[in-house]
């Protein structure tokens, strides 16, 4: 309990890979209630913006790349 609540630097902000964490989490829609409360209390939202859309655009590109890998083995080449 006591790690979900930690801060990283004296100013209180929230990690990289804390901020990487509840962004994941919130993709699937599950988030601790304690680590929902130490993102509104130490975290920016530039930084869970900023990471959301990085990981948004990897999601994006990953779905595309599948389609692609899908449709290059459906379909033979003529």
């Amino acid at each position: 309990m006591a790690e979900v609540s930690r801060v990283n630097d004296e100013k209180g902000r929230l990690g990289l890979l804390q901020v990487l964490g509840s962004v994941l989490s919130s993709f699937f829609g599950v988030q601790k209630n304690e680590t929902r409360e130490r993102d509104f209390k130490h975290g920016r939202a530039r930084d869970f913006i900023i990471v959301g859309a990085i990981l948004t655009v990897f999601f994006i590109l990953a779905v595309f790349g599948v389609v692609q890998l899908v449709m290059r083995l459906a379909v033979p080449e003529q």
